[in-house]
């Protein structure tokens, strides 16, 4: 997972404002030494959330040009000139959070951002950015174009959503069904742009001993199975027998969830109807694990106990509700 800010400037005045801001947004500085400039872009563009030229915008897209992918894979970059009267942000506006980034540099320095993408400078609701701020994975980012386009040829998008949303949709927007957008973490055949809620738990048990692999493997079949979009999943949650397991935690690891444990007494005392095992029971003082892990604190449990290869898996949804802020 991409993590931090680093900064770059070209000249001594440009590195004194490039101080200022990374002790301001707490970041790493460094000054752009001769061909230095790609293998600086080369280390920090696939490991950081965001990258600050302070300097020319030209330099800045000749450095990060030859690493563009797509909207999923590339950082926020931002390019500020060395006095800081321009806060100018070049790629991922808005998944990305450069055009945030801009107008917190600006604050910083008295100057002004210069955001160019379309919704922005019409004033017009911003899919993408509506999802991040509310927490939702975009699956297929391609789409995002379509419904923007939409939008700024002054027509009508459909939002469908399983989960209230509060508040009026903004100018543009319609809550409704068979949309332009699906909110589910349920996999969809559908045209629509799907948006996915983070909001539910894994409940995991498995074998002493199991694999990284392996929990990889069932996982995948568990998610094809039961309709379930991966990326819907926010934590995991199993017994505390579990603490020390290498591949469990790699595993969760890999996928960017914490993990919670839980006692035996703890999941005993979890409230609901669950999946009943006396051989569980007999090895590790609970009847289920991943059901009651799943539900722990306060939540609902919408897939019951799967079951494959010494691993078994549960999940249940943390209510949510959402807004039209973005």
């Amino acid at each position: 997972m991409k993590e931090g800010i680093a900064l770059i400037a070209f000249t001594d005045k440009g590195m004194e404002l490039t101080k200022m801001l990374a002790a301001s947004l707490g970041g790493e500085a460094e000054r752009a030494r001769d061909g230095g400039l790609a293998a600086w872009t080369e280390e920090h563009f696939p490991k950081n959330a965001a990258l600050v030229y302070v300097g020319a915008v030209g330099i800045a897209v000749r450095a990060i040009a030859p690493r563009i992918r797509n909207k999923a894979e590339d950082p926020a970059v931002v390019c500020v000139d060395e006095t800081g009267r321009w806060a100018v942000p070049i790629l991922s506006g808005h998944l990305g959070g450069a055009n945030e980034l801009a107008e917190r540099i600006a604050a910083l320095t008295g100057g002004e951002a210069v955001v160019t993408t379309a919704t922005d400078v019409n004033g017009l609701f911003a899919v993408d950015l509506w999802a991040k701020k509310q927490g939702m994975a975009v699956l297929q980012r391609e789409r995002i174009k379509a419904v923007s386009a939409k939008l700024l040829r002054g027509e009508t998008v459909t939002i469908e959503s399983g989960s209230p949303i509060r508040g009026e949709p903004p100018a543009g927007v319609l809550a409704g069904a068979d949309g332009d957008v699906l909110v589910s973490y349920r996999r969809a055949e559908t045209a629509a742009l799907q948006l996915v809620p983070r909001v539910l738990t894994l409940g995991v048990g498995c074998r002493r001993g199991t694999e990284e692999a392996q929990l990889e493997e069932v996982f995948a079949a568990f998610c094809a199975e039961r309709g379930i979009v991966p990326q819907a999943i926010k934590a995991a949650a199993s017994i505390d027998l579990k603490a020390d397991e290498d591949g469990l935690l790699r595993f969760c690891e890999a996928h960017g969830w914490p993990i919670r444990f839980y006692t035996a007494d703890e999941l005993s005392a979890a409230p609901g109807k669950f999946s009943a095992s006396a051989f569980v029971e007999k090895r590790v003082g609970v009847d289920n694990v991943c059901e009651r892990a799943a539900v722990l604190p306060e939540k609902e449990l919408i897939e019951k106990k799967y079951a494959h290869a010494g691993v078994t898996f549960a999940l249940a949804e943390r209510p949510t509700q959402f807004d039209w802020s973005w």
